[in-house]
Order: C-alpha cells, then sequence, then structure tokens
C-alpha cells in the first residue's frame, strides 16, 4: 500500500519550513511589537464550545471525533433514522478547532481572574475545516492570530489596521484593506424593509465575490427577501467614490436606522484615529458589502487581499461584543484579526518575494579527508558554533566531492576543507561555494570573516 496524505494537507520539508517560518517571525514580531502576549489552546474542543459559533454553514464544517471505545453500542434504529446532525452528538463529544478565536474566548473566560484586562493575546497555530480542497483553501491550516478582549475602545481596531500595514509592508505584499461594520449591514437591512434577517443578508453578501450579485440576490430571494427589498438593495452594491463619498451616501441611507448610524459613528472615529496615527488611506477601502460570514462580529470587520494576485482573503477579523457571554461572563468585548499563514505563503511564492538564501539554515561545513581530521573539526565546530555561525560537520568518512554535493544541495555558503596539510600549518582552506572563491585562513579569521 503506498502512502498518502489526506486531501487537503500537506508535508513541508525543510525549505519550505524555513519559508514558513520566515513569515511566522515576521507576523510574531509586529504582534509583540504592539504588546500582544502568546497562548496556546488544544487541538482538540468540546462540541459543545464549539457548535453554534460558526454560523449553520460553519458548523458542518467541523470536524467531530467519534467517541472512544464502542461508540455506536447504545444507538437505537430510531436514532439513526433521525439522521446525522442528532446522530453526531450522540456518538461524538469532540472536534478539532475550527479557528483561534472562540477557544480564546474559552480561554478567557476559565483564565479571567488571573489576567490583565484588556488583555492582549496572539497565537500561531493549526485549525481544521472540512471544506472541498482547492487552491488556496486546505482542510488544515495555520491561522496567526491577534485579540484584544476586555475593552471596547475604538483605538484597539485602529491599531490593527496599522498592525496589518506593518505585516504586510514587512512581506512586501502590496494589499487591499476593506472595512466595514456589522451594524451597517443591521442597518441596510432596516432600510431595505427586511429588519430582523440582517443574518441571512451578511451569508449572503459575504458570498458577493464568490458568486456575483445575481446569484446573492437569488439566494436572498429564496431566503424570503422581498423583490422591493432586493431592489433597494441592487441600489446599495452601486454606491461608489471615495471612502469620504461613501460615508455620506451612507448617512443618507441610514439615516433612519439608530443602528445603522452607530455604525457609520464607529468607522468614523476609526478613520479620525488613523489620521492621528499618521496613517493614510492608501491601502484602505469602506465597502458596505463586506460582510464576513462568521456570526459572532458585531462592529468593525476587516478583510485584506493581495492586489497583484488572484486569491481569497489573505486575513481577516473584526468586533465582537459578548463572543464570552455564550459561556457564562457577559460584557467582555474583544476585537482581532487572523492572518491565514497558507495563502500568504502561495502570494509570496507566485510573486517571488521570499528573501534569496532564506532556505539556508547551515552557513558553515567542516570537511575533512579522514578519520584523524574528522576528530581535528570537534574542536572547531564547537568553537564555530559558540561563536554564533550555523556550523555541522560532515559525519561520514567520504570523498571531498561527496561532502561538496552535500553542501551544494543544502545552500551551504561555505566549506571548510581540512586534510593534513591544513592540521599541520593551521591555516585551512575556505570555500565560497557560491562564487568558488579559495583562500587559506586561521581558524580565528575564518570565525571573523563569516561572523
Amino acid at each position: 500500500m503506498k502512502p498518502s496524505l489526506v486531501k487537503g494537507t500537506r508535508d513541508f520539508g525543510p525549505d519550505k519550513m524555513v519559508r514558513r517560518n520566515y513569515i511566522f517571525d515576521t507576523i510574531k514580531a509586529v504582534f509583540q511589537k504592539f504588546g500582544f502576549q502568546p497562548i496556546e489552546t488544544p487541538a482538540m474542543e468540546n462540541l459543545s464550545t464549539l457548535m453554534g459559533k460558526y454560523g449553520e454553514e460553519g458548523d458542518q464544517l467541523l470536524f467531530k471525533i467519534l467517541n472512544s471505545g464502542n461508540f455506536s453500542e447504545k444507538i437505537t434504529q430510531n436514532e439513526l433514522d433521525e439522521g446525522a446532525k442528532k446522530l453526531t452528538l450522540k456518538i461524538s463529544e469532540k472536534g478539532l478547532k475550527y479557528d483561534l478565536t472562540v477557544p480564546f474566548a474559552r480561554f478567557v473566560v476559565m483564565n479571567r481572574n488571573d489576567l490583565a484586562m484588556p488583555f492582549k493575546r496572539y497565537q500561531i497555530q493549526p485549525v481544521w475545516r472540512g471544506d472541498r480542497p482547492q487552491r488556496g483553501r486546505y482542510r488544515e491550516f495555520y491561522q496567526c492570530d491577534a485579540d484584544v478582549v476586555g475593552t471596547d475602545s475604538l483605538v484597539c481596531e485602529a491599531e490593527i489596521v496599522l498592525m496589518i500595514h506593518e505585516v504586510f509592508k514587512s512581506l512586501g505584499i502590496n494589499f487591499s484593506l476593506k472595512i466595514n461594520n456589522r451594524k451597517i449591514l443591521t442597518g441596510l437591512s432596516e432600510a431595505i424593509g427586511a429588519a430582523g434577517q440582517e443574518g441571512n443578508l451578511a451569508v449572503a453578501i459575504d458570498k458577493l465575490d464568490k458568486i456575483g450579485k445575481e446569484k446573492v440576490l437569488e439566494e436572498l430571494a429564496e431566503k424570503g427577501f422581498s423583490t422591493e427589498s432586493l431592489a433597494k438593495l441592487d441600489l446599495v452594491f452601486d454606491i461608489s467614490g471615495t471612502n469620504q463619498a461613501k460615508f455620506i451616501k451612507l448617512g443618507e441611507l441610514l439615516q433612519d436606522s439608530e443602528t445603522g448610524k452607530k455604525g457609520i459613528e464607529e468607522l468614523r472615529a476609526v478613520w479620525d484615529l488613523l489620521q492621528s496615527f499618521g496613517q493614510t488611506e492608501e491601502n484602505i477601502e469602506l465597502d458596505i458589502t463586506l460582510a464576513r460570514g462568521l456570526s459572532y462580529y458585531t462592529g468593525a470587520i476587516f478583510e485584506v487581499k493581495a492586489l497583484d494576485v488572484q486569491m481569497g482573503s489573505i486575513s481577516g477579523g473584526g468586533r465582537y461584543d459578548n463572543l464570552t457571554g455564550t459561556f457564562g461572563v457577559a460584557g467582555l468585548s474583544g476585537v482581532g484579526i487572523s492572518f491565514g499563514v497558507d495563502r500568504i505563503y502561495d502570494v509570496l511564492e507566485e510573486l517571488n518575494l521570499f528573501p534569496e538564501n532564506n532556505s539556508v539554515t547551515t552557513k558553515l561545513l567542516l570537511c575533512h579527508f579522514g578519520e584523524k581530521e574528522l576528530n581535528y573539526t570537534l574542536p572547531l565546530l564547537q568553537k564555530a558554533r559558540l561563536a554564533g555561525i550555523n556550523t555541522e560537520v560532515y559525519p561520514d568518512v567520504s570523498k571531498i566531492k561527496k561532502q561538496l554535493d552535500y553542501a551544494d544541495k543544502k545552500k551551504i555558503s561555505y566549506v571548510c576543507i581540512i586534510g593534513s596539510e591544513e592540521m599541520e600549518t593551521g591555516k585551512l582552506t575556505l570555500k565560497n561555494m557560491i562564487t568558488g572563491e579559495q583562500e587559506k585562513l586561521t581558524f580565528e579569521e575564518v570565525i571573523t570573516k563569516l561572523r
């Protein structure tokens, strides 16, 4: 039987892992600069923690874990006939986490007495979704999240925008950041005569980029939106112009909706704060059709796309006013952002934006002609490592060509070749594997040159 991978999952060899770590390290450095602290949560959560937090579509994508032992022993025929939805809860109590935000909310509730509030955390871990695998979409993928919980200050929204800019400028990615507010979507549902249906409106509008305006309108019609409501919504799709022009048009459209006006007020405040930070609007767009399907967002919502490739969103997030309320602690507001590392990797690879020699982990290889020379290299190996130079020795007695081929394959920049002459004189042969240049140096001189 040939080994194979589960669809939607991947192995990562050394070259890819070095590149992935470059992304992780870049994002982590920004998180830490803004005062966020690291945490981790288990891969598994109780289904009672996960279910009902992602909307009906999200719940269907949860990977459930069968109960241990003979999980089917007590299942009756009637229970089998009730269908998969009810049966699942009888044979499964746990699931793989779908995102990092809900487990974070659970963590906050369980540890709130030990946390300094507002609590700023970042988390870099894999998550799992039973989605259909396709380009840029996987069943197992990493998220890099940063959240602030315990404050409703809009300064946090503004700082998230600043972090987004810093991360993607550090990575060299041209991007577009779209911002909206879920209160505006509530106001829109009221303005078109469909009050109380903002959930269905958000779920449908969230698919606008994927299925187009006509299909969105068809889906809403199937969910009971009237022809008159859809006609008014069609006008909303055509709102365009500068961000300030959109604010004006929105104010006119939502003048009779208190919730909608509150959403506009919050977004205007974020714009003003960004101006105070000295942040321009160059990459930022107010997009009133931006919905993001997760049901827990209640305020600002963010979505980032790379401009130079065909790819889904590479980052997104938003404000949630009472996510911890489902765990018995009401009133803890939070806002967060998530960076999609796998899609960011694909963007950097397609646009050739990874730094040169980024896959190099060893800088110096010590090569030798025999057993005596190998023993001679061991103190030198330790000395180089203590000097902070990534160094290794070829462990076997082999032909020098084989050792140099090894260095080539690992993209090691320098090799030190040690034979009997080098041992007698103390002058070692240092070869630059990129230029082919060779020179005779003492090992101290080698260290000085490479350091």
